[in-house]
């Protein structure tokens, strides 16, 4: 009978390290907590294809769009732990504790990391018939207009809404803020002139800025663009300090098998550094995540630093939300 018991258990162990050598033994789902078309959703799919190659499995990115990308990132905090759903989620995921103060996951202690994808600068835009040319006129306009100024932004919690607050908090010029379900939304009503102007990721804004469909105005890093290299920083129109580049990480469920973890972590890996990946990144002005941030350690690291960095300046700020 020992015998027996012995040989059992030492069949389960076989069978389960088995089961773990061939995960995914299907396709793995990738949800986007925004609208298809969006920036994330854009890095998304190019990252799931990538991704895919590595597992010897599809990845189905799935989007699951509501303000701040809540709703696809509570389904993914309560979804199994397996690896078979996964969230892919921009800066927002550190703001969110600040600006949502209902949320049912907590960022930081309700899911398992597997690493950052790619950063994305910032562009700020307007409908292309507002009459300022440059952001030096455009701050004049908003001296005089104020709240009669629509800003839209891709939720309450998303990297265009903190671009918008930052700006307004900085300018001490508060505007009327347009939450949608999503950047993609938000830049068709720009683009139809609903809306007044829109920081927005470069993914999403570089076509419209190069086929003339909507106006730019300053970029929200550093240095300028190579791929926009005429559209000066706000920092060089007189807005100081002002830095705002959209991080994307992947996260699991909490609680992920190690060897589950470890093989998403390698895809991922596989992932950015593929040729192919790092050319669509570059085409849409991104940049792939460097070797140490495309681990958990690397996402659970910045995560924290960001939610230190931006909760206070959202709270100091709240009197610009509308």
């Amino acid at each position: 009978m020992k015998a027996i018991a012995v040989l059992l258990l030492f069949t389960l162990g076989t069978c389960a390290s088995a089961l773990a050598d061939t995960f995914p033994q299907r396709p793995v789902t990738l949800i986007v907590p925004f609208a298809a078309g969006g920036p994330t959703d854009v890095v998304a799919r190019h990252v799931a294809q990538a991704m895919g190659k590595s597992l010897g499995q599809s990845v189905i990115v799935e989007n699951r769009a509501s303000t701040g990308g809540i709703v696809g990132t509570d389904v993914v905090a309560r979804a199994d732990p397996n690896g078979y759903t996964l969230l892919i989620h921009n800066i927002g995921m550190s703001t969110l504790p600040a600006l949502s103060r209902t949320l049912r996951f907590n960022p930081l202690k309700d899911f398992d990391y597997i690493g950052q994808v790619a950063d994305v600068p910032m562009t700020l835009i307007g409908r292309r018939n507002l009459s300022p040319s440059n952001f030096i006129e455009l701050r004049r306009y908003l001296t005089q207009n104020e709240r009669k100024i629509n800003l839209a932004n891709a939720g309450i919690g998303t990297a265009s809404h903190l671009c918008g607050l930052m700006l307004m908090s900085q300018l001490k010029i508060p505007m009327t803020t347009i939450p949608y379900k999503g950047a993609a939304p938000a830049m068709t009503d720009l683009q139809g002139g609903q809306v007044d102007l829109l920081c927005d990721q470069v993914t999403t804004t570089l076509g419209p800025i190069a086929t003339s469909r909507v106006k730019p105005y300053a970029v929200t890093t550093r240095s300028r663009l190579a791929a926009l290299p005429d559209l000066p920083t706000l920092s060089e129109q007189s807005v100081t300090d002002f830095e705002v580049t959209v991080w994307h990480g992947i996260y699991a469920p909490k609680n992920l098998p190690k060897d589950v973890s470890d093989r998403l972590v390698k895809a991922l890996q596989d992932a950015v550094g593929d040729p192919a990946f790092k050319e669509s990144m570059q085409k849409l002005g991104a940049i792939p995540a460097s070797k140490e941030n495309i681990t958990p350690e690397g996402l659970a690291r910045k995560l924290r630093s960001e939610v230190d960095r931006w909760t206070p300046l959202i709270q100091a700020a709240e009197a610009y939300i509308d």
